[in-house]
């Protein structure tokens, strides 16, 4: 299917993690169309990075088909991977840091790597807690799913 027969998805993700416990949450809401569909986990013993990676995966992962994605996260660190090409320096420098450190989460790295390769994937920011109404909605589910310690599907 050429890329400009795919479908448009517009995705919204989000991570939660409390430090003390390390107990934590995910979310994503994919709209397309009218259609919108909300999902969320819960893992214990991790981070809050962890937690924004998963969310973007699970999204992804989530896509039935290959599709065209503007992805909107709160996580700098997850768009600027993208954007600011810090993943082709990691795969470069054999997942090693500019300090030669392993880079974290590289099982979750690799697996977004996988499927932006089947998503045209369009990165975008926005600031977390800052009103953007997408971004509150999924940061809500996963608060709830890292507090009931389980996650939730709609849609």
């Amino acid at each position: 299917m050429a890329n400009d027969d795919r479908k448009h998805v517009h995705v919204t993700t989000d991570g939660s993690c409390e430090t003390r416990t390390g107990d934590g949450g995910w979310a994503y809401r994919l709209a397309y169309g009218d259609h919108v569909r909300t999902a969320s986990g819960y893992e214990a013993g991790t981070t809050n990075n962890r937690m924004e990676l998963t969310a973007a995966v699970r999204a992804l992962e989530a896509l039935r088909e290959p599709c065209r994605v503007t992805l909107v996260t709160d996580s700098q660190y997850l768009q600027r991977a993208f954007t600011d090409g810090w993943l082709s320096t990691w795969q470069r420098n054999g997942w090693r840091t500019a300090d030669r450190r392993s880079v974290k989460n590289q099982d979750l790295w690799q697996r977004l790597l996988e499927l932006t390769g089947t998503h045209e994937v369009s990165w975008s920011w926005t600031r977390g807690h800052a009103g953007h109404e997408h971004n509150e909605e999924v940061d809500g589910l996963a608060l709830r799913a890292r507090r009931e310690g389980r996650g939730h599907t709609s849609g």
